[in-house]
């Protein structure tokens, strides 16, 4: 009876063990100090992987995410703040390596610039519609020369024949 519960709970353990996070911090890169390795990872975790791309560099396992946790690591123990060590790393690889981007102008632009353009369409085709629903253009009546030359074509310049 245990031995099949045991058996059981094993194997769902094991399927659920993909679900967990995956931290691909060496050991070795761990900082003794346990506030400021809380402060690296918090880091890490914003931090975007430029090889994985949509991983951040606490979950991958690529060269590139190893080095550049122990850049963070290495910033944080030389005494610089959260926000410095952020700079520092966006000023070697650009804004693209922060899984959430900071809200720039050219970012603003980008993200609001869109719906704003629909928005600023949409006011001026309803006014559009509007303005030719709203009122008739008054037609000027047909002078006698232009009677005439309707006349002159069989066109009936009234309308009535």
């Amino acid at each position: 009876m245990f031995r099949g519960l045991s058996a059981a709970l094993i194997a769902s353990l094991l399927m659920l063990a993909p679900l967990s996070p995956a931290h691909a911090v060496q050991p070795s890169e761990v900082l003794a100090d346990t506030a400021l390795e809380e402060r690296a990872r918090d880091l890490s975790k914003g931090l975007r992987c430029l090889v994985c791309r949509n991983q951040s560099i606490d979950d991958s396992d690529a060269d590139l995410a190893r080095d550049l946790r122990v850049v963070v690591r290495e910033r944080l123990v030389a005494g610089d703040t959260d926000d410095q060590v952020l700079d520092y790393v966006v000023d070697r690889y650009g804004e693209y390596v922060l899984l959430k981007p900071r809200l720039t102008p050219v970012s603003a632009a980008l993200w609001f610039g869109g719906p704003l353009l629909l928005l600023i369409g949409t006011v001026v085709a309803w006014r559009q519609v509007t303005r030719r629903d709203a009122a008739p253009v008054p037609v000027a009546p047909l002078s006698d020369a232009e009677r005439a030359r309707l006349r002159a074509l069989g066109v009936d310049p009234d309308g009535t024949a």
